[in-house]
């Protein structure tokens, strides 16, 4: 998913001085200044940053592609249940959609990222030319085990930073990590704590599930949404390497609920957020006054932030904003995968 926040244009090159490192899962996408494309390698532990060269300004259009999966298969020549979409994202200066995926299941899945165009012909981005440059986490969990493949579940970029959510081999499990971009060496990331409402009680363990960069009062903010399904504001300024940071708890949005995506935006004036769920559907969250929220530090089953349900939109399991007005969903319809253009609600 695409989150930029207001921040400095890069016009460095990325470094090109080692070789290509060779990318072993294909996970959370997002998209920094001049079309670079970054992307979370959760077993390879490793955020890649690749220059599209997509850079062809193109104006809002409607775009609906029904049976992506099946469309994504025929192209690597196999079949709709042998292909998992990680992620989805937007070029906002192109518009073309890329999808990170899984050819196959299991370790032996082969990661790809590929690009769909306004038209909705999909085609391979080719992983092995493209000028790349790549970062190491240093403090993943240990190969083999979920907690590995949990060590990049987001990504955002946020002032001239790559913001990476996911989980640590530290106490506080529970990581956001910042990497100057271009890249620089690896760092520790901040180990969060948050109050889960539903659960009564406060954890370091969880990780973010989805994020987005955001604006409060002119001081930049991570708005973090978890399995629940709190929804806790932590500042940008606290994130620093080795730092224990406690996030405030805005708002308990449902238990037995996993928040899969999320995009922030505003319509006729008024700030919006809006977020996919695995069981509680889409959800329209107001993003104003975020300050204003008594922290959640008892336990509760719904409290803070108000929402409503978007009834029109079902099976939604991606999110990305296409231009001021409108969205792109990634949607399950009966087994098909479907892309397509969405007015803001």
């Amino acid at each position: 998913m695409v989150k930029v926040f207001t921040s400095l244009f890069f016009t460095a090159a990325l470094a090109l001085a080692a070789p290509a490192v060779e990318l072993k899962s294909a996970g959370p996408l997002t998209f920094g200044p001049n079309g670079t494309l970054f992307a979370g390698d959760s077993a390879g532990g490793r955020i890649f940053a690749f220059e599209t060269n997509d850079t062809k300004p193109s104006k809002g259009v409607t775009v609906e592609i029904k049976g992506v999966n099946t469309k994504i298969a025929a192209l690597l020549g196999t079949t709709a249940d042998q292909i998992l979409i990680a992620d989805m994202a937007v070029n906002r200066i192109s518009k073309n959609i890329y999808f990170s995926v899984a050819r196959g299941r299991g370790p032996e899945a082969t990661p790809m990222i590929l690009r769909a165009d306004t038209a909705g012909n999909i085609t391979e981005f080719g992983l092995a030319t493209a000028k790349q440059s790549s970062v190491s986490l240093s403090d993943v969990p240990a190969e083999g085990g979920r907690q590995r493949m949990e060590a990049i579940t987001d990504l955002g970029f946020v002032d001239g930073k790559v913001v990476v959510a996911g989980l640590s081999n530290e106490d506080f499990a529970s990581s956001l990590r910042s990497f100057p971009y271009p890249f620089k060496e690896a760092t520790k990331g901040a180990g969060i704590e948050i109050f889960h409402g539903a659960h009564g009680r406060f954890e370091t363990n969880a990780p973010v599930r989805t994020f987005v960069p955001y604006t409060i009062k002119d001081k930049a903010y991570i708005l973090a949404a978890y399995t629940c399904t709190p929804l806790v504001r932590i500042p940008v300024s606290d994130l620093k390497p080795g730092a224990k940071v406690k996030g405030t708890t805005i708002a308990e949005l449902g238990n037995r609920n996993r928040p899969l995506d999320m995009i922030a935006y505003e319509k006729d004036g008024h700030a919006y957020i809006l977020m996919a769920n695995s069981s509680r559907g889409v959800m329209k969250l107001t993003g104003e006054g975020l300050d204003g929220y008594a922290p959640i530090t008892a336990q509760t089953e719904k409290q803070g932030v108000p929402y409503e349900t978007v009834d029109s939109l079902k099976g939604v399991q991606q999110l990305d904003k296409y231009d001021a007005t409108h969205g792109v969903t990634l949607s399950d319809e009966g087994g098909s995968l479907n892309v397509r253009t969405i007015s803001l609600p």
